[in-house]
């Protein structure tokens, strides 16, 4: 699988973009302002993630997503390990990630690849969605903020 960025006259894979984001106006909007990298194998898009500037010391990870069919073979690792060597690449000390309090594999994946809790913003699914999102059983409600110094 080959990671890289992607280019400037290429389209967004909106697919797995909103298959971690269900909005596509700031799915849209976040990738305007950020970099967005690609996994391929054959020309078929496998993954994605999407680093945008918080300021001039820290980056987010504002969007990462990965194939149905590669889920639970280490892919996602990958992915999460390639954008925190592209944060460090553009000079970045520390990576942010948010994900909701339902996204319970999610969780544990960026724990497992070193990111520390740092803070909850509580209703943000209900203050930025129209639409309720349920995963595992429970609504998804809070942002959990995570970080890695690099």
């Amino acid at each position: 699988m080959n990671i890289r960025k992607l280019g400037m006259h290429e389209e967004l894979p909106l697919g797995l973009l909103l298959e971690a984001d269900p909005s596509e106006q700031l799915v849209r909007d976040y990738c305007s302002g950020g970099h967005c990298f690609i996994a391929e194998q054959q020309e078929t898009v496998m993954g994605v993630f999407v680093l945008v500037a918080l300021d001039s010391n820290t980056a987010e990870i504002k969007n990462i997503a990965l194939a149905e069919s590669e889920r639970g073979k280490g892919l996602g690792k990958r992915l999460v390990f390639s954008a925190l060597e592209e944060a460090k690449k553009l000079g970045f000390s520390t990576v942010e990630i948010g994900t909701g309090n339902s996204s319970l594999a999610q969780l544990a994946l960026y724990q497992k690849c070193g990111f520390r809790m740092k803070s909850i913003d509580r209703d943000f699914f209900t203050r930025h969605y129209e639409e309720p999102i349920f995963e595992n059983g429970l609504q998804c409600r809070d942002m959990v903020r995570l970080d890695y110094r690099l």
